[in-house]
């Protein structure tokens, strides 16, 4: 009892100090006129990340809340704007400081897959009550929590339930994040967009910027900025905005996504806004803010969103097997029993049935819960299920949105019964608040069936793998069925890839691949995904069996540890990556492709045999690969001459 008591009686002199410090005289800092309490800071374990906040006035409005923050002491963030917009009212100034409440975090985990065997989970972290002045309801509290993490800082929002008002509708954010002098962004309004286009002036940022979005600023630093455990709001996109200085300064503001309508023409599609209803208490997804000194750093941090995701609420995950993945495009018994041979032969794991196996899937009237009538006297999707089970290979069946949406409940205790491993979600509504509510629903849906989950199309997910790791992968990237260049492939780690797994579909002999061979062996290392698909628009029929193919078919898709050797976006990326005791390295580099690649990573007590397979010098096919071995330790370097579409793969075993 005297503990509760001393807790309390701490807790209201701190209450009480902080109104104390809100009724002091106003003063100047940065442009802003700043009212007290006076800013409060927090700084992450090593001290690298500060995050500062304050209540400023602005444009004649008291109590507005602000933040800024520093990385290795060179400011990342200046003067930002927080607060929320509500259909009733706006909740963004007229507020003290009423409490603040510190929490430290130092614990491990494991991903049931991942790119790391553990992962660290080390933060500081600081809730602030904020209170609005006035009487309720046009006053009310918000409270706002920080996580400053050695790897960047979060925050999100949490509203309070009072009064009788069980729900707050956001109409929009006043969320802002601002930059100092003229940084550049990679901005990217589709989530399958080009890359090799994205890279401006951020103040030039097209509206409904994709997340995350990766910024360089003038001092040097990387930043980018994204979400984290969303799974009933309304998807966050990003805009420019004004601030208090937009001669000095940039700002990218929050925007929250709506649903698709049609514009003054039947042809023109435009995104409706709609705004979220949030049944209070209700607190808000992680908004957030990567930071790095080189751009390699960014990959190395895009832990932080996994970490700002709920853990794996799965008691049982030894169902949930990594794998790669080649697709029937026969929609035949016999060319499925070809494909479960191929996979079994080379190493792979899982076969897909795509896109018409039950039927055209934009047609309502086609039936999920089995093969469309047409393909009945040719396909029996039980006898290559069973066949499947007899050679370990898994089958994975797509859906359409269409059916998807009418039959979910009832197709996946289905597709649980006959055996499948997992679905593949195509062309999902996402954006709103609804439909995101809606295919997360459908990933937890698929769980208690024990079915593993592809998402497809414009569909990103921030850390939600962490929470229900059936959630194998998501596609939300230009991949091979594009076209993309070289170039492009080189960006993707530094700004798709740091929200999570990418399903690229990868090819082989397919002409709409721009790289070579070599790069596709070294890309699919690079791009991230525990479910790798393979040989997209090919087909076993067109395989000719040759060396290189070795590389794939000993290729894992989950991994024990990742480093990153070298990145540059757009120019030059290597990653080096362990299972067990065998490592995999990935180098391509579409400008800069003289280097030195060293070895020191390796542990110096172990010597390896290499299998480097690279382009055959004077090859224009880009078909040819050379295989050589050759001994490598920690003391090793080669030299490299990498073509501007080409790469090398290595594989590494004791």
């Amino acid at each position: 009892m005297k503990g509760l008591l001393t807790t309390v009686l701490l807790t209201v002199l701190l209450a009480g100090n902080l109104v104390a410090q809100a009724t002091a005289q106003t003063v100047k800092s940065d442009g802003l006129t700043v009212s007290p309490p006076t800013e409060v800071k927090l700084a992450s374990p090593n001290g690298n990340v500060v995050v500062y906040f304050r209540l400023a006035t602005i444009d004649g409005k008291i109590g507005c809340p602000v933040y800024r923050v520093d990385y290795q002491g060179k400011p990342a963030l200046v003067d930002s704007r927080l607060g929320l917009y509500d259909r009733m009212r706006s909740v963004i100034n007229n507020f003290e400081l009423v409490d603040k409440k510190l929490r430290s975090n130092q614990t491990a985990w494991k991903p049931v897959v991942g790119e790391k065997e553990s992962i660290e989970d080390k933060y500081e972290e600081m809730e602030l009550t904020l209170q609005m002045t006035g009487e309720f309801p046009q006053a009310r509290r918000l409270l706002i929590t920080f996580r400053a993490y050695d790897s960047g800082i979060a925050f999100r929002y949490t509203i309070p339930r009072e009064g009788n008002y069980d729900t707050f509708e956001i109409t929009s954010e006043a969320t802002q994040f601002v930059f100092s002098g003229n940084p550049l962004g990679w901005g990217m309004d589709i989530a399958q967009g080009d890359y090799t286009t994205a890279l401006q002036p951020l103040k030039k940022l097209i509206t409904g910027c994709e997340r995350p979005l990766t910024v360089k600023l003038e001092n040097g630093l990387f930043v980018a900025l994204a979400e984290a455990n969303n799974q009933d709001f309304a998807r966050m996109r990003l805009a420019k905005c004004s601030t208090a200085d937009d001669v000095a300064n940039v700002g990218v503001g929050v925007t929250l996504d709506g649903r698709k309508g049609k514009g003054s023409t039947p042809q023109q599609i435009v995104f409706i806004q709609e705004s979220v209803l949030c049944p209070t208490p209700y607190t808000m997804p992680w908004r957030v803010v990567m930071l790095a000194a080189r751009p390699g750093e960014l990959i190395d941090h895009s832990d932080l969103i996994l970490n700002l995701n709920q853990p794996c609420e799965l008691t049982n995950t030894d169902w949930i097997k990594p794998g790669k993945v080649i697709r029937d495009i026969t929609l035949t018994t016999k060319g499925a029993k070809e494909c479960i041979d191929f996979s079994a032969k080379y190493g792979l794991q899982y076969v897909l049935f795509d896109a018409g196996w039950y039927g055209p899937e934009f047609d309502p009237t086609s039936d999920a819960s089995s093969v469309a009538p047409k393909l009945r006297a040719v396909l029996n999707m039980q006898e290559v299920i069973d066949y499947g089970k007899s050679k370990n290979i898994g089958i994975i069946l797509y859906v359409n949105h269409v059916a998807m949406e009418q039959q979910l409940d009832d197709i996946l205790p289905l597709y649980e019964k006959w055996g499948v491993a997992g679905v593949k979600y195509g062309f999902v509504n996402h954006g709103s608040q609804y439909w995101t509510r809606f295919t997360y629903d459908a990933i937890r849906k698929a769980a208690k069936h024990h079915l593993m989950v592809n998402v497809h199309d414009e569909f990103r997910s921030f850390g939600y793998e962490r929470t229900f790791p059936n959630l194998m992968t998501s596609e939300g990237v230009h991949g091979d069925e594009g076209k993309p260049t070289p170039a492009h492939n080189a960006i993707l780690p530094f700004t798709r890839g740091l929200a999570g797994p990418m399903d690229h579909t990868f090819c082989w002999n397919s002409t709409k691949i721009l790289g070579t061979k070599s790069h596709q062996l070294a890309s699919s290392t690079i791009l991230y995904s525990p479910w790798q698909f393979l040989f997209w628009y090919d087909s076993p029929k067109t395989i000719i069996d040759e060396p290189a193919l070795n590389y794939w078919k000993d290729l894992p898709t989950s991994w024990d540890e990742t480093r990153v050797l070298e990145g540059d976006p757009g120019r030059r990326v290597v990653i080096a990556r362990r299972k067990g005791t065998d490592w995999f390295i990935g180098a391509i580099a579409p400008t800069d492709g003289k280097f030195n690649l060293s070895f020191d990573f390796l542990p110096a007590e172990i010597s390896y045999k290499a299998q480097i397979y690279t382009d055959v010098v004077g090859d224009t096919s880009g078909k040819a690969v050379k295989l050589e071995e050759r001994s490598i330790n920690s003391s090793s370097i080669i030299p490299l001459d990498l073509s501007s579409n080409g790469g090398m793969a290595i594989h590494l075993s004791p």
